[in-house]
């Protein structure tokens, strides 16, 4: 009885569990709807966005300089959270760059930032080095001086040109201020304490780990091997009309309901169980899609679609292992304890070496790309999830309050032959 007790108990929860996630998911927390699917930013293609077009200040910029300005800009749009924007040469000496969610054109400017050049000069104003010199930047903790505490700091790598001109500039600039400027916007001014000849420098300051951080992405940005002018800024419409986002979300609706209904045909009770667990997996998918802010495109609802089918495959191999457990002639809790144990190595194996290619693909692409990355590395964790622990909490629960025919869960009797007269069979 009690047993049969803390199996009530344990299904109730997960009843609340799943319809609170569901409920979460569709209408979120609160009057703005945090964490629901109405918080998700949606890309160009199902909602819209704006365009901005930059023209080189360089009347004939080279090919190494135009991708040295997309690189850049890519970056910016990556820090900025806007993985799913796309950005493109046009022509010789233009870069469009689309960014989905946004209403306002100049607002989109303004946040994405100027992309001006950097400069570093003198206490004359003496220009001594620029942002082309610089071949990294990046944020880094440590002690500056020997015994001093560790703090935030900037450092800096020069290319071979730069690593020359910064040792002239601080061997006769030692005891003095040189500026780093942003156009004409000075962004740090540090003193020079000995002449650096290495090609590496440090900034210091009082630093936070923020401050340093942001200071570094300006000093990159600032490589830019030419001034970007804004041309065009315009609000663009999304590229699929309503007609067929609402098609594709009947579509996908449809899929899923299929899905739910063939598990519960074929494995009955089990498939009962994978259904609830996958409603629990899908809300979970919105709740965090939603919660990291990511912005969803065709390709991203791919990736959830794709990690949908590998949670089902990973209960569809749980309850075969489990069929055949039965078969052996195991107690229900027995089979449900080794084939979940069985099927493990193979549900992991498939998993993992997805969960490795999406990995790849977030590190190594761009815009949608990433997009698509993203989902379904989320999805593989969650279904894994779902799969292989909330759907097990399930059946066991079903099992503890009695529901222990093998026909129920679409597992056959165990077969015993009859001994013969040579003996037992």
């Amino acid at each position: 009885m009690k047993t049969k007790g803390r199996s009530i108990l344990a299904l109730i929860i997960l009843v609340v569990i799943a319809v609170g996630l569901a409920y979460t998911a569709a209408f979120g927390i609160g009057d703005d709807g945090t964490l629901g699917i109405k918080k998700i930013k949606r890309g160009l293609d199902l909602s819209g966005g704006v365009t901005i077009v930059y023209q080189a200040s360089k009347e004939n910029p080279t090919d190494s300089d135009m991708s040295t300005a997309l690189s850049l800009i890519r970056s910016r749009l990556d820090r900025k959270g806007w993985t799913e924007a796309e950005c493109s040469k046009q022509g010789s000496n233009r870069i469009r760059v689309e960014i989905p969610g946004v209403a306002d054109a100049e607002s989109a400017v303004k946040e994405l930032g100027k992309t001006a050049q950097l400069s570093f000069t003198d206490e004359t104003g003496k220009e001594l080095l620029t942002g082309a010199d610089i071949k990294d930047a990046k944020k880094e903790v440590g002690s500056t001086s020997q015994g001093g505490a560790s703090e935030p700091y900037v450092a800096l790598e020069f290319t071979d040109n730069g690593a020359k001109l910064f040792a002239d500039a601080t061997t006769a600039n030692v005891g003095k201020v040189i500026n780093i400027s942003m156009d004409s916007d000075i962004i740090s001014s540090p003193t020079v304490n000995t002449a650096i000849t290495d090609g590496k420098a440090i900034i210091t300051g009082n630093f936070t780990a923020e401050s340093a951080q942001e200071l570094a992405d300006l000093i990159k940005e600032g490589a830019m091997p030419f001034d970007l002018n804004v041309m065009e800024m315009n609000k663009i419409g999304a590229r699929l009309g309503s007609n067929a986002i609402q098609t594709s979300l009947k579509s996908a609706i449809v899929g899923v309901a299929l899905v739910l209904l063939f598990m519960l045909l074929v494995y009955r009770v089990s498939g009962f169980a994978a259904d609830w667990a996958l409603i629990i997996y899908m809300a979970l998918e919105v709740i965090i899609l939603s919660a990291i802010h990511t912005t969803l495109t065709l390709p991203g609802i791919a990736g959830i679609i794709l990690s949908v089918g590998m949670a089902v495959d990973a209960n569809v191999i749980i309850f075969e292992r489990f069929k055949e457990e039965i078969q052996f002639g195991r107690s229900l809790r027995s089979a449900v304890k080794n084939s979940f144990h069985r099927a493990l190595p193979a549900i992991l194996d498939g998993n993992v070496t997805t969960l490795i290619a999406a990995v790849i693909l977030y590190f190594l692409g761009t815009g949608t790309i990433k997009g698509f990355a993203i989902t379904l590395s989320i999805g593989i964790l969650v279904s894994m999830f779902t799969a292989i622990f909330i759907t097990r909490l399930i059946i066991m629960g079903i099992v503890g309050i009695g529901v222990s025919k093998p026909s129920y869960f679409a597992a056959k009797q165990p077969v015993i032959e009859k001994a013969g007269k040579g003996g037992k069979r």
